[in-house]
């Protein structure tokens, strides 16, 4: 599916967009998506142990548009630069600074670190025409909610919203089409996001 106002691919981090609430809020086992193989995984146990952590190359595949790697070839290369680290059987992610450099060697985009950025930034970020990525709390696909905290997650924010007040983004972890594809007041936007991200050019095309 493509953002009808933003023309970037709408993707989540698993296989069937339909599970993805059940997934993340009802404690389905990923392993049972019977699209895993979708994501380039090598078995549903590798699936499994990898697709809650890969946000950050899904909003990479959205960011390269068409013809982008599957999820799991993004996430190979990903860890030959040390952009993920897998020790003692924990996996933790996503190292911008290495990811920002696997992004420009590999795919050719100039991707910027932005270890201390503002919502403002954000929209100037955006004014440019640049994606950002940016660090949300994943309670974001309920922005009525009060936010839990900040950080642990990534989104591809692609433009302002309509009014030029807000954000639109797209959330690899979205339970529904309007959580999938967002927009969210700045302040709002806030409340779950923690300053912090990297930002691509737009009109990236997968090479």
């Amino acid at each position: 599916m493509t953002c009808r106002t933003c023309g970037v691919p709408v993707l989540t981090q698993f296989a069937s967009p339909d599970l993805v609430g059940a997934i993340v809020e009802d404690g389905l086992d990923p392993a049972e998506d019977p699209r895993w193989a979708d994501s380039g995984a090598v078995s549903p146990a590798e699936y499994a142990r990898w697709s809650g952590h890969l946000c950050g190359m899904t909003c990479l595949r959205m960011a390269l548009g068409p013809g982008a790697p599957s999820l799991f070839a993004l996430r190979d290369h990903a860890l030959k630069y040390d952009a993920y680290t897998d020790a003692d059987g924990v996996i933790k992610g996503l190292v911008y600074a290495p990811f920002a450099r696997y992004v420009s060697e590999v795919h050719g985009l100039d991707a910027v670190v932005h270890r201390h950025l503002s919502p403002a930034g954000i929209l100037d970020l955006l004014d440019e025409g640049r994606r950002v990525m940016a660090s949300v709390h994943f309670g974001i696909r309920h922005p009525e909610q009060p936010a839990p905290g900040r950080g642990g997650h990534l989104v591809l924010l692609t433009s302002r919203t309509a009014d030029g007040a807000g954000v639109h983004f797209h959330n690899p972890s979205g339970t529904t089409a309007t959580t999938r594809a967002a927009d969210l007041p700045s302040a709002v936007f806030e409340r779950f996001f923690a300053g912090r991200g990297v930002s691509l050019p737009g009109g990236a095309q997968a090479g």
